[in-house]
């Protein structure tokens, strides 16, 4: 009986990777995202040491095995990256042979090629033969190969190390390339790479290693050296008067060395490559050492696919989980953002206190007050990024206090990315249950009536908590069972709402943020102004750039509106009659992405626009809710 909807064929698993990029340069766990099954991965393996010489040249190691391939793997996957073998030591009679790196593993007591990948250590450089031609002369074998050493009197060439040992397919790696002695001149082979031979040493010279493979067709630029792995190391020399430096491979190789002063290099950390050969008799007692192999590096790109025969049943299953292939993409690129959610409206109170509306939340990554500044988040492309403006709170009345605005949001239809800015806390009003302020991104200011030395809290900021925080709490109120009593003033995104002083006034709104991520400095997230009833109303929060978002209170007529789309909380007041002399409404929020030219982006609704911006990017701005989606 079919099992698989009818269809004949192999059945799979869909993975839904997003193509999100982890780069592991330590042995640890890669946690992969939910409903990833496939990976592939840059498995690269720690490089081989190079040689040591006692007075003449040594082989360049070999560098790690590198492997790029696909295997299946979900959940938290263990991940051991090997280390760089050590350098030869140089004595004189006694040369040392460098040590091979260490594997890489990724899922290691897994099933090798299917669940488990492995690359193998780099080989080892040949050190000097020697007398009677010894074997230690040789390159040692490994992921790639290490390259032979000068030979002793009357030897011929000593020979690299063999690479892609054990042999997979593709292979990991190269052989490296035969040292030679020359009359006095010495040279040693340059270890092979994952991506060419090393060079044979041709005395005097001796041999560059062999170059490394590049993965950032796949992997975009990761690592110390823009994705290029796994370079040979360049074997040592001894040529009196004539030697040249024989350079590493490309990917982390390191260079030989001629003797005093010019020691070998050692490959570079997490690339894989392979340490420089010593060379040169330098100066007694002749110790020229070779230099360690670099070590290795795992990179993990959980894959987006669906390939192979599907039944309609796992289909529909994977469809009904969110765990179906969407075409969404990890590009390799960030974008910074600006997300201003609207602010609160202001309180309103009958010849008493009321409190400023509290601001919008303020969230934003690379541009504003450095304190404030998130990280910049992966640029995903193939589905939209739906933007939600939020809209600021309607004032308050006599019992109601002001309303909390709307949440401002970024949201990528994988769920792989949100950013939600949250509503400004409404101003609080004359009668005892809506006088607190109100929570929110900022918190609104309090308001109230008696009775004497009675102080109202204002309300609470960064509600719900995120890192940097979004808001600050708005100001209390100070009330008199009649005349005088003042209100606070609504937080803001730099600063608390000030505290209502019934001797003096309302309190002012806390300072907006200035930001300027379309390249012209704005000033975001100011809290409304608190009022006093018998005089004394407070202004609307301003930033240290000098702009004003938040609306100022008034004692005898409305409040002043928070700025459209800055966020700002709406100011109090405590004007009769009420219905006609109504406290300011929060304004409105406001969202912008920056991203790099190499992304392009379509915008909708045409209210929205994008522009160019210094640095090779461009701004979307959003001034009412919308849609996004990068190509």
């Amino acid at each position: 009986m079919a099992t698989n909807g009818g269809i004949i064929g192999k059945t799979n698993n869909a993975s839904y990777g997003k193509n999100v990029i982890t780069s592991k340069t330590s042995t640890g766990c890669v946690t992969l995202g939910t409903g990833t099954t496939i990976v592939q991965a840059a498995i690269v393996a720690g490089g081989g040491g190079g040689a040591g010489t006692g007075g003449a040249a040594g082989g360049g190691g070999g560098a790690g095995g590198l492997r790029n391939i696909e295997i299946n793997a979900s959940g938290t996957v263990p991940v051991t990256v090997g280390g760089g073998g050590a350098a030869g030591a140089g004595c004189a009679g006694a040369p040392g042979r460098g040590t091979i790196g260490n594997d890489s593993i990724l899922n290691p007591g897994g099933v090798e090629g299917n669940c488990m990948g492995t690359s193998t250590g780099g080989g080892g450089g040949g050190c000097r033969g020697g007398t009677g031609c010894g074997e230690t002369g040789i390159g040692g074998t490994g992921g790639s190969g290490g390259g032979g050493g000068s030979s002793g009197a009357g030897c011929g060439p000593k020979v690299g190390g063999a690479g892609n040992t054990p042999p997979v397919s593709p292979p990991q790696g190269n052989t490296g390339g035969n040292g030679i002695t020359c009359g006095t001149n010495a040279s040693g082979g340059g270890g092979g790479g994952a991506g060419a031979v090393g060079t044979n040493g041709l005395a005097p010279q001796a041999g560059p290693g062999g170059a490394g493979t590049d993965v950032s067709p796949d992997y975009g630029n990761v690592g110390p050296t823009c994705s290029v792995f796994a370079g040979g190391g360049g074997g040592g020399a001894y040529a009196p008067g004539s030697a040249a430096i024989s350079a590493g491979g490309p990917g982390g190789g390191g260079a030989g060395g001629i003797g005093t002063p010019t020691a070998a290099t050692a490959g570079t950390a997490n690339t894989g490559g392979g340490g420089g050969g010593g060379g040169g008799p330098g100066s007694p007692p002749y110790n020229q050492v070779g230099a360690a192999g670099g070590k290795g590096i795992i990179v993990v790109k959980e894959l987006n696919k669906a390939s192979g025969v599907w039944s309609m049943q796992s289909q529909f299953q994977n469809q009904g989980a969110g765990t179906w292939p969407d075409g969404t993409l990890d590009s390799g690129l960030t974008f910074d953002y600006l997300v201003v959610a609207g602010g609160g409206g202001g309180g309103k109170s009958c010849s008493r206190a009321a409190g400023g509306g509290g601001a919008g939340g303020y969230r934003s990554t690379g541009y504003g007050p450095s304190p404030l500044r998130g990280s910049a988040v992966s640029l995903f492309t193939g589905a939209a990024y739906t933007v939600t403006v939020g809209g600021g709170g309607a004032t308050g009345s006599y019992a109601v206090r002001g309303v909390q605005g709307e949440n401002s949001v970024i949201e990528n239809s994988g769920n792989i990315t949100t950013i939600t800015s949250t509503g400004g806390g409404g101003g609080g009003s004359e009668q005892t249950c809506s006088a607190p302020g109100g929570d929110g991104g900022s918190g609104g200011g309090a308001g109230g009536a008696g009775p004497a030395c009675t102080v109202r809290p204002g309300g609470s900021g960064n509600t719900p908590p995120v890192s940097p925080s979004q808001g600050n709490d708005g100001g209390d109120s100070d009330l008199s069972n009649g005349a005088p009593s003042a209100g606070g003033g609504g937080g803001g995104a730099l600063a608390v709402g000030a505290d209502g002083v019934k001797a003096s006034g309302g309190g002012n709104g806390g300072g907006g943020a200035p930001n300027d991520i379309t390249g012209s400095a704005v000033s975001y997230a100011g809290g409304g102004g608190g009022v006093r009833d018998s005089g004394g109303a407070g202004s609307g929060g301003t930033s240290p750039a000098g702009g004003t978002s938040g609306g100022a209170a008034s004692i005898d007529g409305c409040g002043t509106a928070g700025t459209v789309n800055t966020g700002g909380g709406g100011g109090a007041s405590a004007a009769q009659p009420g219905p006609t002399k109504a406290a300011g409404a929060g304004g409105s929020g406001y969202v912008a992405i920056r991203y790099p030219t190499a992304a392009t982006g379509t915008i909708s609704p045409g209210t929205n626009s994008i522009a160019c911006a210094p640095g090779s990017t461009k701004v979307a701005t959003f001034t009412v809710s919308g849609s996004i989606i990068f190509s």
